[in-house]
């Protein structure tokens, strides 16, 4: 699910010391865009939604949370917003969450 590689790289290029701050930054963030996504709330800014997600995603070696994501941002860019996996996304930030603060940063709670 987590891109360790990308972590690792991410890393090095802000230092160990700031790791913790853009982390919890990534989750206080991207919980904002799930909140509504949780509570049944999409609507037109589902494809916004989407793209912010899988650049957030991405960037934190969400991998698994980035690709649901892109094919979510396609599918609301080609008018088929009821075909976003909406629950699969949950379900995945959900589980890539908890497997990267567990391997990542021991102790670190949200």
């Amino acid at each position: 699910m987590i891109n360790w590689k990308r972590v690792k790289e991410l890393e090095g290029d802000i230092g160990a010391d700031e790791i913790d701050g853009v982390v919890e930054l990534f989750l206080d963030e991207v919980e904002t865009v799930i909140g509504p996504l949780r509570a049944g709330a999409v609507g037109r800014n589902i494809e916004e939604d989407m793209h912010f997600l899988k650049g957030s995603a991405l960037n934190l070696g969400f991998e698994v949370l980035g690709a649901m994501c892109s094919k979510g941002e396609k599918l609301a860019a080609g008018g088929q917003v009821e075909k976003v996996p909406i629950a699969e996304i949950l379900v995945a930030f959900d589980a890539s969450k908890t497997e990267f603060l567990a391997q990542m940063v021991p102790g670190f709670s949200d």
